[in-house]
Formats: structure tokens, C-alpha cells, sequence
């Protein structure tokens, strides 16, 4: 049965207990952080982007839970930094392991031309293509030399220009397209 007393506030102590192990685990997730580098709390990937949101998780989870201590927490936190070191030392030595874990940058549309194939196996609907294009200022895909949805799953647009550097990413772009 719900009990109405303890809904609104259950006392200082709980409070208390917030404020101490929030500020505590607090400090413990940046001091880690700081320690593992600038990698951690990457988006480069999709793994990147679950460590992240799980690291808040667990710091959430560390304020708002009596049942979990403050140790326990903070080797929750070195779990996944550890893992996620491991993970990135092991996609930097393997190109098999890089593969498996990162996916790949993918063109969505190339010179006037939606690559349909890619946006149907990304589940990119063209709508979509021209939100990020329009986002990026450019007023009309004849602005626009290359749509490229990357691996942390933002959307690059790659205006076009008339000098050479547009024929260098032409040639770049037409390995990639085949």
C-alpha cells in the first residue's frame, strides 16, 4: 500500500545523504574523467555515446539510491572508462576489431544524385537529407557537392565550391561511391 507521509519528504537525513554522496560521486566522476582523457566523452561512435549516457546513469543512480554506495559506484565508473580504453587501445591496434565495434562514415548523396541504396540501408529518408542541408544554411541541393551521414550519426554537408578542391573531393568521392 502507498504510504502519503513519506511522498513529499521523508526526512533530512535522506536530503543529507543526497548532498554528501552527490557531491562526493560528483567529484569522483570528474577526477576519473580527467584521469582517462578526452577520448572518454567522445561521440565518435555509437559505444562512445552509450558510455557516456551510462556514466550518467550511474551517477544518477548513485545520488538517488540508498542501496548503492558511493565505492560501488565509483568502480561502476572505472568499469566502463577501463572498458571503454580497452575497447579504443584495441580499435586503434586492429583493423578487424575497428571495423566490428565502429561503423562507417556512409554518402548519401553525391553531385545532384540521392545514392538511394545507402539511404534506404542507413533508414535515412530524403526529407531528412534536405533538414540537414537547410540546417546548414545552404538554400538548394545545387549548393551542395556531398551528404555524408557519419559514424556518430550527425549528418555532414559538404557545399560545393569552383576551385580545385572540389575536383580533388570528385575523384575522393567517386572511389567511395562505387
Amino acid at each position: 500500500m502507498l504510504e502519503f507521509d513519506n511522498l513529499i519528504f521523508s526526512g533530512f537525513d535522506v536530503i543529507l545523504r543526497t548532498v554528501i554522496v552527490g557531491i562526493m560521486a560528483y567529484l569522483s566522476l570528474v577526477v576519473i574523467l580527467r584521469v582517462s582523457g578526452k577520448r572518454t566523452l567522445t561521440k565518435m561512435n555509437a559505444f562512445d555515446f552509450v558510455v557516456t549516457v551510462a556514466l550518467g546513469s550511474i551517477l544518477a543512480s548513485i545520488i538517488t539510491t540508498k542501496d548503492i554506495t558511493l565505492m560501488q559506484g565509483m568502480t561502476a565508473f572505472l568499469v566502463l572508462v577501463v572498458m571503454q580504453y580497452i575497447f579504443t587501445k584495441l580499435s586503434v591496434k586492429s583493423l578487424f576489431f575497428s571495423n566490428l565495434v565502429k561503423s562507417q562514415p556512409i554518402l548519401l548523396y553525391f553531385k545532384d544524385e540521392f545514392l538511394e541504396r545507402n539511404m534506404a540501408k542507413e533508414r535515412i529518408l530524403e526529407r531528412e537529407i534536405r533538414q540537414a542541408v537547410r540546417a546548414e544554411g545552404k538554400e538548394d541541393m545545387s549548393d551542395v557537392l556531398a551528404v555524408i551521414l557519419e559514424t556518430d550519426g550527425s549528418i555532414s554537408v559538404m557545399g560545393r565550391s569552383h576551385d580545385k578542391r572540389e575536383s580533388d573531393m570528385t575523384i575522393l568521392f567517386e572511389d567511395v561511391k562505387k
